[in-house]
């Protein structure tokens, strides 16, 4: 048994799912239960939540600032203390129940979120080996689904425990259910410090796994990698339709209450633990380009769905297979593993948070004003998004490499063998 427990520890695939597993355990929480909190408990009006939302979004907009970290803390470590802070953050969230206490436990808790997205996307690329990466950020995305469920599972039973209700009705009718403080307190207490411990236990167990490559210590933006940002521009627009319009919609206009989002929720988690790992190894099976072609036909069929949809249940539906697609974004990090520098993995994992978050300051304030006048428009622009990006996903080549970026624009040069990774 110590010998396994020894063989394990010495795997970075392995640190990677714990990565997975202890980072939304924390994150959803806070994520779930926050419009609930500000309003039941801080009094948040709209102009506090636009604040709160945008304070958010600021660190991944920085998120290019971590190749600047770098040059004081090994990479690996700084994903360690930014799960920390993100646990920190989280858990002392519902000791400040004031707009500037908000304010100033999601900076903290967003810069520990955003930073270690950055970490764990550029380790991942830089640990795992090119033609199994796929299958194995499948199973990643699956430990983290799997965490998913658990947290959301906790927090549904802490809801019926709350409302003193046992039966399964309780999902049809939990309008008007207020949670005190006390209770929001203790679930963010718990999951915060569940992330951080396990964050500090991983930091203690696994050895630090030197790098392959040595990283560049600069922000690069290299000509070669164009196709790239544009599909990380263009997912971080729709991720963003999806993460506040399509669960806005799911309130506003079929009057879903926070236990049915949560059962909503639970039921996504749910579907990923099987389905992420299928994606990876599918993508493996038929390459980045046919699974991003997938993707994005099934995503504007989506989101002209959800234009138009009338009905409770059918949105919910779509809901589901939306949030399903986000594994496909496994394709995406594999087609620039596949075409990158090794030594550019950090600094391009940097530049790509921030050039996806550009959307995520822009889309949910101009979004919002569109959103008063013609919800349906919304949801129109998102698949033009899709479509746009299903236009750039002809453009990546079935065997990509560098040097063979793109089948039509600038192309880089290929590799020489001295700054391959050493095996």
């Amino acid at each position: 048994m110590l010998a396994y427990f020894n063989s394990l520890r010495k795997r970075p695939d392995v640190l990677l799912m714990v990565f997975a597993a202890a980072m939304p355990i924390s994150f959803l929480s806070w994520s779930l239960l926050l419009n609930n909190f500000t309003i039941e408990v801080a009094s948040f009006t709209g102009r506090e939540i636009g604040i709160l939302q945008s304070l958010r979004e600021v660190p991944g907009f920085l998120s290019f600032l971590v190749v600047y970290i770098l040059l004081v803390i090994a990479e690996q470590r700084l994903a360690f203390l930014s799960l920390i802070i993100l646990g920190g953050g989280v858990a002392i969230t519902g000791y400040f129940p004031t707009a500037i206490g908000l304010y100033i436990t999601t900076i903290i808790s967003s810069i520990g979120f955003h930073y270690y997205e950055t970490c764990n996307q550029s380790l991942a690329l830089q640990w795992l080996d090119k033609k199994t990466a796929p299958a194995v950020l499948g199973r990643i995305y699956g430990i983290g689904a799997t965490a998913q469920v658990l947290t959301l599972g906790s927090i549904f039973i802490v809801y019926f425990i709350v409302s003193g209700q046992v039966s399964w009705s309780f999902l049809a009718d939990s309008t008007g259910l207020v949670t005190s403080n006390d209770t929001y307190n203790m679930i963010y207490v718990a999951t915060g410090m569940i992330t951080a411990i396990m964050a500090l236990a991983a930091w203690i167990i696994f050895p630090h796994f030197t790098e392959k490559v040595r990283q560049t210590r600069k922000i690069v933006l290299r000509q070669r990698y164009w196709l790239y940002y544009g599909l990380t521009f263009l997912a971080g627009a729709r991720r963003q339709i999806f993460l506040v319009f399509a669960s806005f919609l799911m309130v506003e206009k079929f009057e879903y209450s926070l236990i049915q989002v949560t059962a909503l929720f639970l039921l996504n988690a749910i579907f990923n633990i099987w389905f992420a790992p299928i994606v990876g190894r599918l993508i493996g099976r038929i390459g980045e380009r046919a699974a991003l072609v997938f993707e994005y036909v099934g995503l504007v069929c989506v989101f002209v769905a959800y234009a138009f949809v009338e009905n409770g249940t059918i949105a919910a539906g779509l809901y589901v297979v939306d949030h399903m697609f986000f594994a496909f974004a496994i394709a995406i990090k594999t087609y620039f593993q596949k075409i990158g520098d090794p030594a550019d993995m950090a600094s391009t994992a940097s530049v790509a948070f921030t050039i996806n978050h550009i959307a995520a300051v822009v889309v949910p304030v101009s979004f919002g004003f569109l959103w008063l006048t013609m919800p349906e428009a919304v949801f129109l622009a998102g698949a033009g998004m899709a479509a746009l990006s299903l236009i750039l996903s002809l453009n990546v080549p079935r065997h990509p490499d560098a040097g063979n970026e793109v089948v039509y624009g600038p192309r880089g040069q290929a590799l020489s063998p001295a700054s391959q990774p050493a095996e």
